[in-house]
């Protein structure tokens, strides 16, 4: 399907975002591209990583994003580091992918250096 597949895990009861996050960017933006290296997606706030505000940013974006309500939404591992394992409970790995997907698929292409226009 997607390399984005590598980012998404199945759980339990959901699925496993890795989510890789910049803390005080200029606005929110999730995705905000796919890190084929860390096999993670980028996810940018503009919140600080001061007491928790960017983890709560994070979820809010992640939710509105894939239109689901952020109690669906939660941290499991990283919370005070860039890389995190973010659960989505009732999504399942075949609709977040297609959601993601379609989500950078809409984007502007923006270059990375090194790899040229994304």
């Amino acid at each position: 399907m997607s390399e984005i597949e590598d980012a998404v895990s199945d759980s339990r009861d959901g699925i496993i975002l890795s989510v890789e996050v910049t803390a005080g960017a200029k606005q929110d933006i999730f995705p905000s591209g796919f890190n084929p290296w860390r096999r993670t997606i980028g996810c940018r706030v503009t919140a600080p990583a001061l007491e928790g505000r960017a983890n709560a940013a994070v979820i809010a974006v992640i939710a509105r994003s894939l239109g689901i309500p952020q109690t669906a939404v939660s941290i499991r591992s990283g919370a005070t580091s860039s890389l995190k394992k973010v659960h989505i409970a009732g999504m399942k790995k075949a609709d977040a992918v297609a959601r993601v997907a379609a989500s950078l698929e809409k984007q502007p292409a923006y270059f990375m250096p090194g790899l040229g226009f994304k």
